[in-house]
């Protein structure tokens, strides 16, 4: 069955009605699909919006036309003010490549959620630094946060900024400030979790929270991506997934470091919860993304440890600079191995051999 595709109301003065009803004579819809009309800009282009839905195909089609190419100065005023969220939903659409104008709909606080989840996956800087600094529209669309999350221009500040809207404000407030974070048992966390998934998930819990105590290999990841544990965080919110991130178990953590979205992925990482076991797995891990590499490089703390900077100049997806930073403290043997290596680049394969030829070792 094809499905139904959803109303638009529309509010029009009467004197802007006329030109859009449907019962109105076609050379009357026709003329106002040219956009000549005695209106004031949002008027214009709402009248002109409800004509891309007539039932005649030249009107129709003349009227997105005329829409489209409204001026600057026409079109400047209606993203900027109190238009329809679809009439801005539009925009966001035929406007795709301009920055510009796709700032203003991001800011306009009549755009619906949708939109904006819409524009956080669009190729403009501008654009992901204004939605990422709308807390109330993160706090209540996941959507964004989603969209956001796989965005390659989602960078460290902003990654930052959203886990701190809605990853330990929330914690927070769950556990009613009772200390700090690195200090929260499996009893709080369970609590805190509770709060989070609900009544429905909440039987859930335990299995979430519970630590075993060891460690868990490649075949146990793979067993748990087939399990129900798996089928469980798939069914949750990236708002969910970002709490267990921080404060679920070892089996939680080890799948959702792997999750496509960054801001989860990195909610792993940073988990007051997570061990220095667990960040080496991570760190010789080729399956998560290019960004917690970036997270657990710029610790200062993880990086203390040689097993850790190993790992990380030996992976191919570590970030570049920060790789051939951490081969500079590597053993001669571990030099030997990268020097050798096919699985590195040429350049960290090439600087593990200078350093051992200043050595006197090649």
């Amino acid at each position: 069955m094809e499905r139904q595709a959803k109303k638009i109301r529309l509010t029009l003065s009467k004197r802007a009605e006329r030109y859009a009803r449907q019962d109105a004579p076609r050379d009357t819809r026709l003329m106002a699909a040219k956009g000549a009309l005695p209106l004031p800009a949002i008027e214009l282009a709402t009248v002109l919006f409800a004509l891309t839905h007539d039932p005649d195909a030249e009107v129709k089609s003349t009227a997105r036309d005329s829409l489209e190419s409204l001026p600057a100065t026409i079109t400047n005023a209606v993203l900027s003010g109190p238009s329809h969220p679809a009439l801005l939903s539009f925009f966001a659409g035929c406007r795709a490549d301009k920055s510009d104008q796709l700032e203003m709909i991001a800011l306009n606080p009549a755009t619906d959620d949708a939109t904006i989840a819409k524009l956080a996956a669009s190729p403009h800087k501008k654009v992901v630094e204004i939605i990422s600094n709308n807390q109330d529209r993160i706090l209540r669309a996941p959507e964004i946060v989603d969209a956001l999350g796989t965005n390659p221009l989602t960078g460290r500040a902003v990654i930052e900024r959203i886990l701190n809207f809605i990853g330990a404000s929330e914690v927070a407030e769950n556990l009613d400030g009772q200390r700090d974070e690195s200090a929260i048992t499996d009893q709080e966390a369970e609590a805190a979790l509770r709060a989070v998934l609900g009544d429905e998930m909440g039987h859930y819990v335990k299995q979430l929270v519970e630590e075993k105590g060891e460690d868990i290999t490649e075949e146990q990841i793979q067993e748990l991506q087939q399990g129900n544990l798996f089928q469980l965080v798939q069914q949750m919110t990236v708002f969910q997934k970002i709490q267990i991130g921080r404060m679920g178990n070892k089996e939680a953590r080890s799948l959702l470091v792997r999750d496509r979205n960054k801001l989860v992925a990195i909610s792993v990482a940073t988990s007051p919860k997570i061990t220095e076991s667990e960040i080496i797995a991570i760190a010789q891990s080729r399956n998560v993304c290019d960004e917690v590499y970036r997270v657990i490089a710029m610790n200062k703390d993880w990086t203390r440890n040689y097993q850790i900077k190993l790992a990380l100049a030996a992976n191919p997806k570590c970030p570049q600079s920060m790789a051939v930073k951490f081969v500079n403290y590597l053993q001669d043997k571990d030099l030997r191995n990268l020097m050798r290596s096919r699985d590195v680049s040429r350049v960290i394969s090439t600087h593990a051999r200078r350093i051992l030829s200043r050595k006197g070792k090649v």
